[in-house]
């Protein structure tokens, strides 16, 4: 089943290139402006699945392309970030494992438009990922059970800005409004057999960058989920960032035009717009794919505008 908020972030369901209301059938759930009846209904979902099946079945959607999507998750409480969790397609043996957390002011909804601020980063990268979504509230969750706290999966992409004085692993440069595009549903766990078998894609202009499985995680979900819930307790609506594999890598930049897809969870896009117009190399930004996979630095340490 794929979860989605549309228009003024009423709930629905995809099906065959629509979008099914489920307002009504979950009317007690609704409120919040979304998040709230998206976390409601993760935490309830069994109650309503009969419901939503039988709407998934039996209602009338309105075409994709008359309405307009949302984040599936437009405030999560906790968007949680693992840091360095590829092995740049085995290039490279898992080190210490570490993470961070984005600010939840960052989600974009799809179609939305990532904004460049003025800040003084030596370049702006994409890095897609694959997103769990967390169903129940844990903490000190054991690997061994942690799957059973995952709801489902979406799309995301962590918009980097690389710079020097933006703290441990860059985080603050992770954080800026709009850095993190979500979309463009949930989708439900037992819809997908194995997460950690996903092909992840993105393009730029139409121009394929990023193009990775998720059987190169190093630390794969259930080992997240323990290593993070050991610092603070986990809620429904939180998301967790699995993190990128940096082999196609590249600017985000002015004009651009970003699509992300992962098998079996969907596709999205957004633009990017710089009011200082500022410019990179076009493509995938081989010297930080290398210096990744090598060890031999951070990624964007040695980029600066054109």
């Amino acid at each position: 089943m794929k979860l989605v908020l549309f228009n003024d972030h009423r709930p629905g369901l995809l099906k065959d290139g629509t979008v099914v209301d489920i307002s009504d059938a979950i009317h007690p759930l609704l409120g919040g402006a979304g998040q709230q009846t998206m976390e409601n209904l993760i935490a309830s979902f069994e109650q309503y699945r009969p419901a939503l099946e039988r709407l998934l079945r039996e209602g009338q959607g309105a075409p994709l392309s008359g309405v307009r999507l949302r984040s599936p998750l437009p405030r999560p409480g906790k968007l949680l970030c693992m840091g360095a969790n590829y092995r740049e397609f085995g290039a490279r043996q898992p080190g210490i494992i570490w993470g961070f957390l984005k600010s939840p002011e960052a989600v974009l909804d799809p179609g939305g438009v990532v904004v460049l601020p003025p800040a003084d980063a030596n370049i702006f990268h994409h890095e897609a990922e694959m997103v769990a979504v967390f169903g129940r509230k844990g903490k000190d969750i054991k690997a061994a059970q942690a799957m059973d706290y995952v709801f489902g999966y979406t799309c995301g992409v962590d918009v980097s800005a690389r710079m020097p004085n933006a703290g441990p692993g860059g985080a603050m440069g992770k954080s800026f409004d709009t850095f993190a595009p979500l979309g463009p549903c949930i989708v439900t766990k037992d819809e997908i057999v194995d997460p950690h078998k996903l092909q992840v894609r993105l393009w730029v202009d139409g121009g394929l960058r990023q193009d990775y499985n998720t059987d190169d995680m190093a630390r794969q979900i259930p080992q997240s989920i323990e290593w993070f819930s050991s610092y603070l307790t986990v809620n429904p609506g939180d998301v967790l960032f699995t993190g990128t594999n940096h082999q196609g890598i590249g600017a985000l930049q002015d004009g651009d035009q970003v699509e992300m897809e992962i098998q079996g969870v969907g596709r999205f896009g957004f633009s990017v717009s710089d009011a200082l117009k500022r410019r990179w190399p076009k493509g995938v930004d081989e010297v930080s794919a290398r210096a990744v996979r090598e060890g031999t630095g951070g990624p964007g340490a040695s980029a600066r505008p054109l």
